[in-house]
């Protein structure tokens, strides 16, 4: 970790303290949570009982949060045995710090989130915390373990961002507090930068593109978390999920299809009951009474496809692939637009293979997220989550180490930045995740490829080498896209809906001026109809609608720029006369003879 980045942690976390004494300047009645650096910034969790924080209050306390910085004040650590930081917290009226200093005395940790912000103290012999940490600004005392500033002058440029509700440890049981969130950088032009930035992503926001790009809607009817994806949408969706599927074609993959429930031994057999437990849709069926699952996970059904017949090494790789939904009960507080969802199309992969085949198939994978987001114009890059010294991990420590050693491999030869994170695999085995970077320098991670040695054990998976004997497979699990709508709303993000030609809904709006045209506009949409785009999809028919209502032609013109059709075709009666059609694009306008529109659609 470099030193900047150090000296920036100190400095949100510095603020996050602020915040909270300028709040108890304000309203001496505050009840404190917890108050962590997160990315970009800070918060703090906050009880003012009937009191509810505004934006409106941001200036009052932002404008106390400079008093206190201009106070200069030090600050200043100290220690208290965990008897006397709870007699502390008690009679400071401090409930929440109560219960985190009562947890560490009893069980010796809290949760993470809560070690990310508190200062824990030391560990005695046993699980329980005898010390614990306090810095002090001012008058302001706060249970904690850095690191801070020197002083409170010396925190960088911060702003106020947005106020939440948060429920006290993530437990909806608990009270709900006001999550107050600041945003902090060394100074005001890093500041400033970041701000603008914002200020981009509220515009190309997917859910508001998606309401005026007529792409998806949601319905109370329906419920939250389950979007219902429009004729527009759709099309975006298939055209993407094709040229995946496509890729892997061509690598020999064969399309499968499963069902969207289960009976429960199978997640149970697989793991994924103990690990899904409380995200699983459970159903009762009203005829036998029997009990189903709705698939969180699409792998435990592929592998009874391979387990359905005698498999031998002449067979491998069998590698299967399917866009499927699957469906997890996700918090309703957690819910946004496409990037978390309830219902989840996975453009899916698994492959039962040997082990000496994975590298081969995990480097063919990467090729093809390769050409996929060099298309899509999305900067690829790789971590490698492999496993670290704990427990935590099934399966042979010898078989982890070689299929590290040919995933770094892989990641060499492709010729990708990557980067080796431990600690970050999967309990089953390591992994290629793949990042990508949108047109506003963010960072998501989308796609992977997992070596699994844990499911082809627990469902005694088989098949026979060239000496008769039976060996286990390893299966690889791999999306490209990941989850279809997740995908969306970065992607949606990432272009501002600016799709390119290939992939727009609506590729081709034909504006008419008048009627006197029809028939010429009528020769023009023959032609469209059998002229077919190549690249990058094969067969690609053109999507084209006509307008030809009673408003202006502005108008008719500004309604296609709304919906962002690439390709604008204008046509009146002189375009008629001269054989011509008026051509509008986001590079400007032109004109083309009709006999050539089809040449001119193929290289768009």
């Amino acid at each position: 970790m470099s030193d900047n980045h150090d000296e920036l942690h100190a400095m949100r976390h510095s603020l996050a303290h602020i915040t909270a004494s300028a709040v108890q300047r304000l309203w001496p009645e505050a009840k404190f949570g917890v108050g962590p650096v997160v990315e970009n910034g800070f918060y703090y969790d906050i009880d003012l009982g009937e009191t509810k924080i505004s934006d409106e209050d941001f200036p009052k306390i932002e404008a106390e949060m400079r008093k206190i910085i201009d106070e200069d004040q030090a600050f200043e650590h100290s220690t208290k045995s965990i008897d006397d930081a709870i007699a502390w917290a008690e009679s400071e009226d401090q409930p929440y710090k109560t219960e985190l200093l009562n947890d560490l005395k009893r069980e010796g940790t809290t949760s993470a989130a809560d070690i990310e912000a508190e200062a824990l103290g030391t560990v005695g012999d046993g699980a329980a915390v005898e010390e614990v940490g306090f810095f002090t600004n001012g008058n302001f005392v706060d249970l904690c373990r850095g690191p801070h500033v020197e002083s409170t002058g010396k925190v960088g440029a911060f702003k106020l961002d947005k106020v939440a509700g948060a429920y006290w440890r993530g437990d909806e049981n608990k009270p709900q507090m006001q999550r107050l969130y600041g945003i902090a950088f060394a100074n005001q032009e890093d500041l400033e930068g970041y701000v603008e930035l914002q200020e981009e992503a509220k515009k190309r926001d997917h859910r508001k593109l998606g309401r005026t790009l007529d792409l998806f809607t949601f319905s109370p009817l329906v419920g939250s978390g389950l979007p219902l994806f429009t004729a527009r949408g759709t099309v975006l969706r298939d055209r993407l999920n094709d040229y995946a599927q496509q890729l892997r074609k061509a690598a020999g993959y064969d399309k499968v299809s499963i069902p969207h429930i289960t009976k429960p031994d199978l997640y149970k057999t697989s793991g994924h009951w103990d690990k899904f437990g409380d995200e699983l849709f459970l159903i009762t069926s009203q005829e036998s009474s029997d009990n189903f699952v709705l698939k969180p996970m699409n792998c435990p059904h592929h592998t009874q496809i391979f387990a359905s017949q005698q498999r031998s090494y002449k067979d491998l790789p069998q590698k299967y692939m399917e866009t499927t939904m699957q469906y997890r009960d996700e918090k309703t507080g957690e819910l946004h637009g496409l990037s978390r969802v309830r219902s989840i199309s996975i453009d899916d992969t698994h492959v039962f293979c040997a082990e000496d085949q994975i590298e081969e198939i995990a480097g063919e994978l990467i090729e093809m997220a390769k050409q996929l987001y060099e298309l899509l114009d999305m900067k690829l890059s790789i971590e490698l989550s492999f496993r670290d010294d704990t427990d935590a991990y099934l399966g042979d420590k010898g078989t982890w180490e070689r299929a590290e050693a040919q995933l770094t491999r892989i990641a060499e030869s492709a010729g990708l930045e990557y980067r080796i994170v431990p600690g970050e695999a999967a309990f089953y085995g390591p992994k290629i995740d793949f990042r990508v970077e949108d047109a506003l320098g963010r960072d998501w991670q989308l796609a992977t490829v997992q070596v699994d040695f844990v499911q082809p054990e627990r469902f005694e998976l088989e098949y026979t080498d060239n000496e008769g004997k039976k060996q286990r497979p390893v299966m690889i699990h791999s999306a490209l896209l990941g989850s279809l709508e997740r995908f969306l709303s970065v992607y949606i993000e990432h272009t501002n809906g600016n799709f390119p030609f290939w992939l727009a809904p609506e590729q081709v709006r034909v504006v008419q001026v008048n009627d006197s045209v029809d028939d010429y506009v009528k020769q023009i949409t023959e032609m469209m109809d059998n002229t077919m785009l190549m690249q990058p999809l094969r067969y690609n028919e053109i999507n084209y609608t006509v307008d030809d209502g009673n408003d202006s032609i502005g108008k008719k013109i500004r309604n296609a720029e709304v919906q962002k059709v690439p390709l604008v075709l204008i046509v009146g009666p002189k375009d008629r006369d001269a054989g011509e059609v008026s051509v509008r694009t986001v590079d400007g306008e032109s004109k083309i003879k009709i006999g050539a529109l089809g040449d001119y659609l193929k290289e768009l």
